[in-house]
């Protein structure tokens, strides 16, 4: 590999931190440290003890949806390991740019080598869990930000009408992509390993100088990635019932997210109206989804603006940032050190094993294309 290639993921961090130290720059110039603390002041111990129970909770569902689907290919993994894999993956996603994916490759190694779960299993698992986790969580901001459009304020008058309109078609578009996939799976298509397969095939035609490296995907990556799409599929088609169960799982996890975002401005003294508290969270969680490791800056800066837009001190934005990041940076530490303890029983060797398909199947669900 190049010198350049190997410098292109350092320059990529570096723009990536230079942008979030802007982002602190201009929150830092927004509001005062002692409005700040002023805000975080007002809670009290048995406030934050009920925030955190509640947020641990709420994180306990976050594994429901993963057990479901493990449980439907006949792998009954205890609920309380899953939930620290879970954990662990959440940390590693959390730390890394872009702090919704990361963790998955974890999740995929800890049941495969610490259950002895087929790889074609775990992967079919973990993609689905983390479609439907995208399906409900696009649906969610997309139907947020339709309904302050339709509202005709807040969102409008913070991002401008033009903007806020393009915002709403992006989250439809990225609405659509895991909608599309789990169609896809559903039908029996395979989707992603035919898109590396075509990936391959065009890195292969490259001069070599243009390439990362000689033999991008291993065969043995496509095969195996092919044998869970078709598992997916039939998990799809013969387990109806574990998708509503999955998807139920999603929504009271959301109902959680939404009774803790809501908690958390009562108890910094705001008393927002539902379409203000809508407004403060989807502008939460769209900046968590910028590639940035931890959301770092853009959650400060997102609801500073949410709140100033809405006529409150962009101060409390700020402290309620910092009690959403101190939540997050907690659970995220916890991850690794659960991480860092499970590690020594997951490194023991392995032969390289495809595995037979999971008992949901009843015919060949796929050959090695």
């Amino acid at each position: 590999m190049s010198a350049a290639a190997l410098l292109r993921p350092r320059r990529r961090t570096l723009a990536l931190l230079i942008a979030a130290l802007i982002l602190l720059v201009w929150v830092a110039r927004a509001v005062t440290p002692r409005a700040v603390l002023a805000a975080l002041q007002q809670l009290t111990p048995v406030e934050l003890l009920a925030l955190l129970a509640l947020n641990l909770l709420i994180f306990a569902s976050f594994a429901g949806r993963w057990w479901v689907f493990l449980r439907a290919q006949g792998h009954a993994i205890a609920y309380t390991r899953l939930l620290a894999y879970r954990l662990t993956a959440f940390g590693i996603s959390y730390f890394t740019p872009g702090p919704h994916f990361g963790g998955e490759p974890y999740q995929v190694l800890a049941v495969v080598r610490g259950h002895r779960t087929p790889p074609a299993a775990a992967i079919a698992a973990v993609t689905l869990d983390k479609v439907l986790e995208m399906l409900v969580n696009f649906a969610f901001l997309a139907a947020g930000v339709l309904l302050l459009l339709t509202q005709g304020h807040d969102l409008g008058h913070i991002l401008g009408a033009g903007p806020a309109v393009q915002l709403a078609v992006y989250l439809l578009l990225l609405l659509a992509l895991p909608a599309g996939l789990l169609a896809a799976l559903g039908r029996g298509r395979h989707p992603l390993s035919e898109a590396l397969r075509r990936l391959d095939r065009l890195a292969g035609r490259l001069p070599k100088r243009q390439q990362g490296h000689a033999g991008m995907i291993p065969p043995i990556w496509l095969v195996t990635l092919r044998r869970s799409e078709a598992q997916a599929g039939l998990l799809c088609r013969e387990h109806p019932r574990a998708l509503w169960a999955a998807l139920a799982v999603s929504f009271l996890s959301w109902l959680g997210v939404i009774g803790e975002f809501w908690l958390l401005t009562a108890v910094l003294g705001l008393q927002l109206t539902p379409v203000e508290a809508i407004t403060a969270l989807v502008a939460a969680r769209l900046a968590i989804l910028l590639p940035l490791p931890a959301g770092l800056g853009a959650l400060e800066a997102g609801l500073a603006l949410a709140t100033r837009g809405l006529g409150l001190d962009p101060s409390i934005g700020v402290a309620l940032s910092l009690l959403i990041r101190a939540r997050d940076t907690l659970f995220g530490l916890l991850g690794l050190w659960l991480g860092s303890v499970q590690l020594w029983q997951l490194a023991a060797p392995m032969a390289p094993d495809l595995g037979p398909p999971a008992n949901i199947d009843r015919q060949n669900p796929a050959s090695p294309a």
